[in-house]
């Protein structure tokens, strides 16, 4: 028997000033039996940081031709595709050809050796952009998971602030390519 998804509701206060995006997000995310914290967490945050009216989740690790975000225009092509982790440079290269926009949330404990690998392929994709999050921020939010999440994010010139409760972590998002 297949173990059962564990389910997060998350509230999420976004503030966003460098876009002037200001929004209370309400999600119910399934964790996949084989998703690691780390992975549940990036989502949450890339749901947050790309947001756009209609951004919704897909069915992720279920449909290995799904990102993990998407954002559909009303004849159902696809307007925004939003991936996280370190994905291979053939599968956001094939993103690129089928959407408008991509977006890459990477992060990872190998993302030095990744950034080598596969950063010079993607810089053909010119619909693409790539923002990298410190593996330390993402596991200190794992630190502090819980079912039912209530966060403030705030983003400000290039700086993610994350309240969690009373405690507020921080980390630089930085553009790459």
């Amino acid at each position: 028997m297949a173990l059962p998804a564990t389910i997060y509701k998350a509230t999420i206060s976004l503030s966003d000033l460098d876009r002037g995006v200001y929004e209370t997000l309400t999600a119910t995310v399934a964790q996949h039996p084989s998703e690691t914290e780390e992975r549940l967490v990036a989502r949450l945050l890339a749901y947050a940081l790309f947001y756009e009216e209609g951004l919704s989740f897909t069915k992720g690790l279920c449909a290995g031709d799904e990102p993990e975000l998407w954002l559909k225009n009303g004849d159902g092509r696809v307007r925004l595709w939003v991936e996280v982790g370190l994905p291979d440079n053939e599968r956001i290269t094939k993103a690129s050809r089928h959407s408008e926009q991509v977006r890459l949330l990477a992060c990872g404990r190998a993302m030095p050796s990744w950034e080598q690998q596969h950063l010079p392929k993607l810089a053909r994709c010119a619909n693409l952009s790539i923002i990298t999050i410190d593996q330390p921020f993402v596991a200190a939010i794992v630190q502090r998971l819980e079912r039912s999440l209530t966060w403030g994010l705030t983003i400000t010139e290039g700086v993610c602030y994350l309240t969690i409760g009373n405690e507020t972590l921080e980390t630089a998002l930085q553009v790459v390519g």
